[in-house]
């Protein structure tokens, strides 16, 4: 790591109510897990390591070529993972950017996971995401679509007011879909990570709203489409035709 100063972590676990076992399925011949790091390192901003609590991902990211590290099977989110995972894979403290990708987007474009770092020119950023906007008119009453309220803070960037499950904000004007991806300066996850879950955390069940209620600015950047989150086994089939075809 002392050689890069940005690291993509892929936090993956294999417990999955829906979708059981899902990071070790198979999309045009490849575990999902492995299909995602290969997006991350068609991104080229850093190295890739898989944080995982199950020794078959691991197992599996290896035989791929990839680098995995196991850490604790009880972290609540996948922040909480990939701040062990950056402590065992860089306890020198040479990253200071940490991007964030699930581990179930197989289908993520490299250009959005490079876009996550645009806002961290700004210095007064803790941490950065992705929105586009909904286009679908059903997706703006969806409460499964979250929606990012923001104010413009430069070009195809927005300083995030709030995160929600509503319709909103009220009136004319484009509506925002969050795209659950992060970018972070390490000192921000350190941070985040000391905090306990806010009320608006809780009430939404919108992790990202801790870091707001705690002052901490996230801006977005703005990118064109949603990668497929890959979570039921429609989905999965969805993501296998997509990369089937590419492939």
């Amino acid at each position: 790591m002392k050689n890069s100063k940005t690291l993509v972590l892929i936090p993956a676990r294999m417990a999955s109510t829906r979708l059981p076992g899902k990071p070790l399925a198979d999309i045009a011949g490849l575990p999902m897990i492995v299909q995602v790091m290969n997006r991350a390192l068609e991104a080229d901003v850093g190295p890739v390591v898989i944080a995982t609590d199950t020794k078959e991902v691991s197992d599996s990211v290896r035989d791929h070529g990839g680098e995995a590290v196991m850490t604790r099977e009880d972290h609540a989110s996948g922040s909480d993972r990939i701040w062990e995972a950056i402590q065992t894979v860089d306890p020198d403290n040479n990253v200071d950017r940490i991007i964030n990708v699930q581990g179930d987007l197989p289908t993520i474009d490299k250009t959005a996971i490079r876009a996550s770092l645009r806002p961290l020119v700004n210095a007064d950023v803790g941490l950065a995401t992705l929105a586009t906007e909904i286009t679908l008119e059903e997706e703006r009453t969806d409460p499964n679509v979250v929606k990012l309220v923001g104010t413009p803070s430069g070009e195809n960037l927005l300083r995030a007011l709030y995160f929600t499950r509503a319709t909103d904000p009220y009136g004319d004007g484009p509506l925002y879909h969050h795209i659950g991806l992060y970018a972070w300066r390490r000192e921000a996850l350190e941070r985040f990570v000391s905090l306990p879950p806010s009320t608006l955390e809780l009430r939404e069940k919108l992790e990202q709203l801790r870091a707001v209620e705690n002052g901490m600015r996230i801006d977005a950047a703005l990118v064109d489409t949603v990668p497929l989150g890959v979570d039921t086994p429609d989905h999965l089939e969805r993501a296998r035709a997509i990369l089937s075809k590419s492939s």
